[in-house]
């Protein structure tokens, strides 16, 4: 009996080693519908000459007039916030200002003055020493003297304020794109003494002909290049766009925002040329099925098989408006790039996958973006 259970458990072993050595099997391709970006057919790509700016520039000015006394910067000179960059000749608001303590100092003893008399004639009042009138015009001359010392302190401040705006401080940290004044100089109040380019996101202004401004719209992707960079492409979008026409060069104005990555490859008043593809179906797009959630909150991502292994990537992709079949995509994608048409939230990051039109055929991922394109209708 002992011989019968040690060969059963032989037995078993043997078995569950066997099934230990078995190597698994390899998962097969799963058919997916891809398509390429739609919207390159029929597209007429432009030019457009432009020129660096920053997102925010200021124009910096004093609040009161004077003649100026001294500059302390010049134009292409970086500043930091509170920094001072100009001074107006302060004599005469010093003097104001004197002038204004003065007033109040005189509306302060009358305040006093009136404020002892009105307690006489409350104390005389309660004796019933004097009439109820002659109170009633005591109270009222305390509030006139209340009245006028209020009055005197806030043309006091006021001298106070107009002699601090002698003093020209920059609002925030950035680059003096230009000067609009010299030493010597009266100036207006609100007269433009520097534009402060500041810190932070830049743009290229450019002009759009009003022939074709119906093709452009807000959010539409660009592509922007440096004149000292030919070759070289950086993202970029449209930021905004006038609502009216230059009334003689008939264009409308236009700002394009660079990606945050070409930030660092550009500097103000540097010349651009921006490359904007539009006509019929300018914009990239892609089915609202092949749309999913991205890693990020509020991010969206596509699927985009690598014609190299076959197997998928997460791409993140920037948005336009939604349409009723399709969205525009600003950002994330090129033209020649095959992606996932339906059935994204059943796959994962890195699937082997075999790619297919909708005619279910199989697609050779290398193949030209015409022959393809066509195979995917």
């Amino acid at each position: 009996m002992n011989n019968l259970r040690w060969i059963g458990g032989s037995v078993l072993l043997a078995v569950l080693a066997a099934c230990g050595k078995t190597e698994p099997t390899p998962v097969p391709a799963m058919p997916v519908l891809v398509v390429h970006p739609g919207g390159n057919d029929d597209v007429t790509v432009s030019a457009y000459p432009g020129e660096v700016r920053a997102r925010e520039e200021t124009a910096l000015s004093f609040r009161v007039g004077g003649k100026l006394l001294r500059r302390e910067v010049d134009a292409g000179q970086r500043v930091d916030k509170g920094q001072l960059l100009a001074q107006l000749d302060v004599a005469d608001y010093s003097l104001q200002a004197r002038a204004a303590q003065a007033q109040y100092a005189a509306a302060e003893a009358d305040l006093v003055r009136a404020r002892d008399e009105h307690k006489r004639y409350q104390a005389l009042a309660s004796q019933q020493l004097v009439s109820q009138s002659a109170l009633d015009a005591q109270t009222a001359a305390l509030k006139a003297a209340q009245g006028q010392a209020d009055a005197a302190r806030a043309n006091l401040d006021v001298a106070r304020n107009q002699a601090a705006y002698s003093r020209l401080l920059a609002p925030e940290g950035g680059l003096i794109a230009s000067r609009e004044a010299e030493a010597g100089q009266v100036v207006a109040a609100g007269q433009t003494i520097y534009t402060l380019a500041a810190d932070g996101a830049r743009e290229v202004a450019i002009a759009l002909p009003e022939s074709a401004i119906r093709d452009f719209s807000v959010g539409q992707a660009v592509e922007v290049e440096l004149w000292n960079q030919q070759g070289k492409r950086l993202g970029g979008s449209i930021r905004e766009i006038a609502a009216a026409a230059d009334p003689q060069a008939r264009t409308y104005a236009a700002r394009v925002s660079l990606a945050a990555d070409a930030l660092d490859a550009v500097e103000l008043g540097q010349s651009a040329r921006v490359f904007i593809a539009h006509g019929k179906n300018g914009a990239m797009s892609v089915p609202l099925a092949a749309v999913q959630v991205g890693k990020q909150p509020q991010q969206a991502s596509v699927w985009v098989v690598n014609p190299a292994d076959g197997k998928l990537q997460a791409r993140a992709v920037t948005l336009g408006t939604y349409g009723p079949e399709s969205v525009p995509v600003l950002q994330g994608l090129k033209a020649e790039d095959w992606v996932v048409a339906a059935g994204g939230h059943l796959l994962r990051e890195g699937q082997p996958v075999t790619a297919v039109d909708r005619s279910n055929r199989p697609i050779e991922l290398g193949a030209p973006k015409k022959a393809a394109s066509e195979g995917s209708r």
